[in-house]
């Protein structure tokens, strides 16, 4: 009985309408377009620094450019102040603008205004290194090999008969043949100019002692140090040990800026033992320059190296200590054992 009523069932149920199919879901709105962000345009105003004549308008400023987009916009109107030779500032007393300060986050209104400052011709920084190594390279050699003109008539091209004189010269050929080679495949100059007329500045400064230096090295009459040997070659070892520190400290800076880049990061010692020194010192570039010419001094016992070599410490200790301060100032966590050139000292 219960089988029959089974089976009824089930040819009942085969016999019903398939259930209707499920409505599909109601399709989603399409969201409105955004509106696109009204850009608040910029009106620059740029004045002379001094007589607060307008020089130039610019209306609809991006927000987004930088000053150094304003300088070019500048150049556009007035070819001969290049980008280089202008400097702007908010202040007439103020600090120049950096190239990469956005307008937008400059403490300006819509109209902002700019004083501008001429900066006079200016000059790759690269250039300026090449011409005041090459000129000292060249005035030695002429000195060394005793050209006419220089010394008696009966010294021209003769070759002195000491031989910490040829030492001396192959030292000084070194130092600033190496200088050439780093300004041309090493250095990355965070400044790409400087104005023009301080090339002839660096220029004497730079020729005239080495011109100095040659003609009482490589004078007929020059005596030898006093110790003699041990000293010319202890002397040696420090020239030598300082060119080697000096190139290190230069590759290690060299790794910290990426070509164009001007972020500027802190430099910490290597695996290269000679850039151990930063750990002490903020400026060891300077400290292994200042070495060379120590050791220079005492191989060739000359009053014109010594006088050189304590100009240039006092140039590069007034360097350092802006660099140090510099550093102290952009980065909080800049470690505090460091001095400027000299460890603890100076």
């Amino acid at each position: 009985m219960d089988a029959l009523a089974l089976e009824a069932k089930g040819a009942k149920g085969e016999g019903a309408a398939a259930p209707a199919p499920a409505a599909p879901p109601p399709k989603p709105r399409p969201k409105p377009p955004k509106k696109a962000k009204r850009i608040v345009y910029f009106e620059v105003e740029i004045l002379d620094v001094k007589t607060r004549e307008k020089l130039l308008l610019l209306d609809k400023v991006e927000p987004t450019a930088t000053i150094l987009d304003i300088k070019s916009m500048f150049h556009k109107s007035n070819p001969h102040w290049y980008p280089a030779r202008q400097s702007l500032c908010l202040d007439p007393k103020g600090k120049p603008l950096k190239d990469e300060d956005i307008l937008q986050e400059l403490p300006v209104g819509t109209t902002a205004t700019f004083y501008f400052r001429d900066l006079g011709a200016q000059i790759a920084w690269g250039t300026v290194f090449l011409i005041e190594c090459i000129g000292p390279l060249v005035l030695y050699l002429l000195f060394y090999f005793r050209l006419p003109l220089i010394y008696a008539p009966k010294y021209d091209f003769t070759a002195s008969k000491h031989l910490v004189v040829h030492i001396a010269c192959a030292c000084h050929t070194f130092h600033y043949a190496k200088r050439i080679m780093e300004t041309l495949f090493v250095h990355r100059f965070s400044h790409g100019t400087m104005p023009f007329r301080n090339i002839f500045k660096n220029c004497i400064y730079h020729w005239c002692f080495a011109a100095w230096m040659a003609y009482y090295i490589n004078h007929p009459l020059y005596t030898t140090p006093y110790y003699g040997e041990k000293q010319v070659k202890t002397a040696l070892g420090i020239f030598l040990f300082c060119q080697l520190g000096s190139f290190s400290i230069h590759m290690a800076l060299r790794s910290l800026k990426l070509p164009g880049s001007k972020t500027k990061k802190i430099p910490y010692p290597t695996k290269n033992p000679f850039t151990w020194i930063f750990a002490l010192v903020s400026c060891p570039n300077y400290t292994y320059e200042v070495g060379s010419w120590l050791g220079f001094t005492l191989m060739t016992q000359c009053v014109p190296v010594l006088f050189f070599t304590v100009v240039g410490f006092i140039q590069m200790t007034v360097w350092a200590k802006g660099k140090h301060r510099s550093y102290l100032k952009e980065f909080k966590e800049y470690p505090t054992l460091r001095s400027p050139i000299l460890p603890f000292v100076l």
